[in-house]
């Protein structure tokens, strides 16, 4: 074979090849130990998610973030002996991705240190809401928050502010007569064409939502149903079972980016039903500014059905940040319908049960869990399983109801297209 062929396969061999990954916590007084283990099994599943394979952590306890970088000096030469062992093994480090946003300072301070790539929760999440996007709405919305993340830290890529885009300072000699002052650098150069980009992909999402307002009023006079939720809570999987659509489902996370709208009818009576993107701990706020014009289908909708992954450790905490998240888009007083999905996976048993049986989602009942302090999180919760297609009757015989209420009480003069039921 020759050098040049082998070359080749080495290099489609390392291609092919997943991306190592480092992850960096910290430990706070507003984030114990517990918490921030939970927050990096999140971020190994986002980085699981966008190709790369965790091979570490690090975490510090420290009061608060360092400004310069991130974590302590120690901590960083702890992380750069490794990546160094990591190299002499043959087995070099990816990049290093940190748990939350970093500044421009804080990255070029890493990078000089570590000498690999540097990832931040936000740049990551980014990076999976590029790879997901289908849709020219969801591309440019994509987009125009990449290009908002990029401007305040577009310094740490010139550092050789030197270059001049023009002017004496452009090397011209002799043949630069008549220019004077030092000319535009190159930094400043691309922040006024990112500036260009982001004004232009405002204007275009202007008009996608004004289009999407026209198709919203075009939809007649039908109830909207929004399903909302944590990402990977199965929204999904749940979308394709109730409305027999084909919604791209995936267990990773943002499998959905673009708002899917389908017409349900139960029984004689029709509505509308959303799939939305999930929302997540640390939701960057430039995404939620971008996706304003998906996110106006939960803003207009007339009920919200929160979907909560049962099974997961830290539901909880999802519940709060999907509540949280509505309240910042103006919803938290709109109806909702509670549903914990996944039950199937769900591992449960009473605690005063006398059986010693180790719980295991086979001996956890419906009732059972009808019975638990989960119930009481609302009114009236439902426990499905959308995979297993499991007390998704319930769920119909619900929605049916909490429509018909909503649309008898916003369009009254059609209520007799509904029967009564007595």
């Amino acid at each position: 074979m020759s050098p040049y062929y082998s070359n080749m396969k080495e290099f489609v061999i390392s291609e092919v090849k997943a991306e190592t990954a480092v992850l960096v916590g910290l430990i706070t007084q507003q984030q114990d130990e517990t918490k921030t283990k939970e927050y990096l099994d999140e971020l190994e599943f986002l980085a699981d998610t966008a190709g790369a394979v965790t091979v570490r952590r690090f975490t510090q306890k420290v009061q608060g973030p360092s400004q310069v970088t991130y974590v302590g000096k120690g901590k960083l030469d702890e992380i750069k002996q490794y990546i160094m062992q990591q190299e002499d093994a043959d087995e070099p480090v990816g990049m290093v991705i940190f748990d939350d946003e970093l500044s421009a300072k804080q990255i070029r301070n890493i990078e000089a240190e570590l000498k690999v790539k540097i990832l931040d929760r936000t740049s990551l999440i980014l990076d999976i809401f590029a790879m997901r996007a289908q849709t020219s709405e969801a591309k440019t919305q994509v987009e125009l928050a990449q290009y908002r993340y990029m401007l305040p830290r577009l310094q740490r890529l010139w550092t050789h502010l030197e270059r001049q885009g023009g002017g004496s300072g452009s090397g011209g000699g002799k043949g630069s007569v008549g220019l004077r002052g030092p000319g535009e650098t190159q930094l400043e150069m691309d922040q006024r064409i990112i500036r260009q980009r982001i004004s232009l992909l405002k204007e275009r999402l202007v008009d996608i939502d004004k289009q999407k307002t026209t198709q919203r009023k075009n939809r007649g006079r039908l109830i909207r149903v929004a399903l909302v939720g944590y990402t990977n809570v199965g929204k999904s999987t749940l979308m394709n079972l109730l409305a027999k659509s084909d919604v791209f489902a995936e267990n990773k996370l943002f499998a959905t980016l673009d708002t899917t709208v389908r017409k349900m009818v139960i029984d004689n009576l029709p509505f509308l039903l959303a799939d939305t993107v999930g929302f997540i701990r640390k939701l960057p706020t430039d995404l939620v500014d971008s996706f304003k014009s998906t996110l106006d289908e939960v803003r207009e909708a007339d009920l919200l059905v929160h979907v909560v992954d049962i099974s997961h450790p830290d539901f909880e905490e999802q519940i709060m940040v999907v509540e949280k998240t509505l309240a910042e888009l103006g919803c938290a007083d709109k109806p909702s319908l509670l549903v914990f999905n996944k039950i199937d996976a769900y591992t449960w048993k009473p605690q005063d049960d006398d059986d010693l049986t180790p719980p295991t989602k086979e001996n956890v009942s419906l009732d059972d869990l009808k019975r638990t302090w989960m119930a009481k999180l609302s009114a009236a919760p439902l426990f499905i399983s959308a995979k297993q297609k499991e007390n998704i009757d319930e769920l119909r015989s619900v929605l049916y109801k909490k429509v018909r209420e909503l649309h008898v009480q916003k369009y009254p003069y059609n209520d007799f297209l509904y029967p009564s039921e007595e």
